[in-house]
């Protein structure tokens, strides 16, 4: 007998099952979820718990004609395997495979792309002014969790789309909250009540019949008032949602299809705004998750049966910043740590037990982390912001008016930084030293491994003004060890050369070094630098390295429009200087999920890439004419 998922090829294949096969499918939806996540890895306990949620949408809703809109996408596995995608669903996160977030250019259902948190009801809005614009009637459903309603941004969408009034369903997927005491008799009875149409037509009467009545001073009305609003406090869940335009419908128990259908029922005939809010449970289906729904948020490889990890367990460089962080809090006691809502992801965990009252994690809501930490260190504390590359983006204003104009001494210590893998294009860590290096008073700087990553953020905290690290999701490269350590502001030869130079940073230098050394036995002798600062720029080293070679090679894991690689070259121009200079990295692309070992062979930015490019580029012969040297260096990309 095949399965029922077999026989879905789009949400109007749900129309034709019973409310009996619609809950053998969000089995069968659970286990393939399980069973491809544990191959591939990727979001697992959140996306169990929106299973029933998700048949319930596309049960009722008429898709592509409406329009569900997903946040993050961290709950849309389920979507992904109802909307054509079932058969190519187990190649999920993998190199030309389907994309663990929605993405437009892969499913005419997924309606808006999202990666970051929060943008779903601002998008649902929009959608919904449009379709009103073009005089049609479809549907616009926004899907958001309750993590995501934390973000400033979801709370600014509220508000415009209730002044707006447009008829709109927002469901808020609430994961955190126990099924118990919320989901009880009063709950479902107030429920039914208010998705009543009677409902409404009894409170519209007695509205008009109180108006009909004369007033009674106003003292009286007032009081009358007052108790009004006490009573609706207290008995109607929602009031905030209400207060802010929407009409509430809930809490509702998000795995019961029955009630979810008639709601969403419900819910599409009202023409204003309405919020339905359903809670589920993370990890629903599989006890593993349902247990340790935090440990099973992201997960790599893992035994189904165990549901023991099956990635190799060595330290990665969020594992060293976590014990650094834990070393240095010893010593220094105004330190504080702050991170938004990536309290094990960024390794504070253990910092967060032991340090309760020097922790703050404020939720997806980096702005304010990162205006918070600016008002800390203006109150005499020393904070270290720890927030993923690509999500420290969404408080760029707040990094350049209120920490940098104001020269605040905050350690911005940014995990994820380069190549991410398979979370792909959303994800990537490649635009921080192009969104940085240009802001007066701060210093970048990258560290080549997990020694340095310990020093640079000792040395860090004895700065006066702001400072950024950045290091990659990967495991943490073994200390390199010098002689003599360089100093704050300082780079590092690593390799003496003959034949050319090359200028690393961050993972690329001891991949560079190998390269580097592994050239000696065909008489190329290239030397590595480990610039370990892209702001300043270890301008005197830089300086004469370039009057002393013929010919130079810029190497880092960011794009190279405004990145690394460009900071040297501006510095050679500044400075009248024309050697040829070569940059490795990124080109002006997105760069979609694959392994990161194989975005990073696919980029050339891996040791054999990156010796390949080494002997092309120093083992040609002659000079470049001096006609063409200054273009060269002005742009020669890779």
């Amino acid at each position: 007998m095949d399965r029922l998922l077999e026989r879905v090829n789009s949400p109007a294949d749900l129309k034709k099952f019973d409310i009996k096969s619609l809950q053998s499918l969000c089995d069968e939806i659970r286990q393939e979820i399980v069973s491809t996540v544990a191959k591939n890895g990727g979001h697992l306990a959140s996306n169990l718990g929106a299973v029933e949620l998700t048949v319930a949408l596309h049960s009722i809703f008429n898709n592509p004609g409406d329009k569900i809109i997903w946040d993050v996408g961290h709950q849309a596995y389920a979507h992904k395997l109802l909307t054509g995608r079932q058969r190519a669903f187990r190649t999920l996160r993998q190199a030309g495979g389907v994309s663990g977030f929605p993405k437009r250019t892969e499913s005419p259902y997924d309606f808006f792309g999202a990666g970051h948190s929060s943008t779903s009801i601002s998008a649902a809005l929009g959608f919904a002014i449009a379709r009103d614009l073009k005089q049609e009637t479809h549907d616009v459903c926004a899907v958001i969790g309750d993590g995501s309603l934390t973000a400033g941004m979801a709370f600014e969408a509220l508000n415009h789309a209730g002044q707006h009034r447009k008829k709109l369903i927002v469901v808020l997927n609430d994961n955190e909250m126990s099924i118990s005491k919320n989901v009880g008799a009063l709950s479902a009875y107030l429920t039914r009540l208010r998705s009543d149409p009677g409902y409404y037509r009894l409170k519209d009467d007695i509205e008009y019949l109180l108006r009909r009545i004369p007033a009674i001073g106003s003292k009286v009305a007032r009081t009358a008032e007052r108790v009004k609003d006490a009573v609706r406090y207290m008995l109607v869940p929602g009031t905030l949602f209400e207060e802010l335009g929407f009409t509430y419908f809930g809490p509702l128990d998000g795995h019961d299809l029955g009630l979810m259908r008639n709601v969403f029922g419900h819910a599409r005939r009202r023409q204003e705004p309405v919020l339905v809010h359903v809670l589920t449970q993370k990890g629903k289906g599989y006890l593993p998750a349902e247990q340790s729904p935090d440990c099973y948020h992201g997960v790599g490889r893992f035994n189904i049966t165990t549901g023991i990890d099956l990635s190799t367990k060595k330290a990665t460089y969020t594992d060293v910043f976590g014990e650094s962080m834990l070393e240095l809090a010893e010593k220094h006691p105004d330190l504080v740590a702050i991170s938004a809502a990536m309290t094990q992801g960024t390794g504070l965990t253990k910092f967060a037990q032991r340090y309760p009252d020097r922790f703050f994690d404020v939720g997806i809501a980096e702005q304010h982390a990162v205006t918070l930490a600016a008002a800390l260190a203006a109150g005499g504390r020393r904070p270290v912001v720890a927030i993923y590359s690509t999500f420290l983006q969404r408080a760029y204003d707040q990094i350049v008016h209120d920490v940098c104009l104001q020269g605040l001494p905050v350690v911005f210590c940014l995990d994820r930084a380069g190549l991410v893998g398979e979370d792909g294009a959303t994800h990537q860590g490649l635009f921080d030293l192009a969104y940085l290096r240009h802001i007066p008073n701060i210093t970048v700087l990258a560290p080549r491994d997990a020694g340095e990553l310990k020093r640079m953020l000792g040395l860090a905290l004895a700065q006066a003004g702001p400072v950024a690290i950045r290091y990659p999701r990967t495991e943490a490269e073994e200390p390199y060890v010098m002689e003599t350590e360089a100093a704050w502001g300082q780079g590092e030869v690593l390799k003496e050369g003959r034949d050319g130079m090359v200028l690393a940073i961050g993972s690329t230098v001891l991949p560079s070094l190998r390269a580097a050394r592994s050239l000696q036995s065909s008489g190329l002798n290239i030397g590595v630098t480990d610039v370990r600062f892209v702001k300043p720029l270890p301008k005197e080293l830089l300086l004469q390295q370039a009057k002393r070679y013929e010919k130079l090679i810029t190497v880092e894991d960011h794009v190279l429009a405004g990145g690394f690689g460009s900071a040297v070259l501006e510095l050679l121009s500044d400075n009248g200087l024309t050697v040829p200079l070569k940059r490795l990295g990124v080109p002006d692309v997105f760069v979609e999920h694959a392994r990161r070992t194989e975005q990073l062979a696919q980029l050339g930015l891996d040791e054999d890439g990156i010796k390949q490019s080494l002997q092309r580029f120093f083992g040609a012969k002659g000079m470049l004419p001096s006609s063409l040297r200054v273009q060269v260096a002005q742009g020669h990309g890779c």
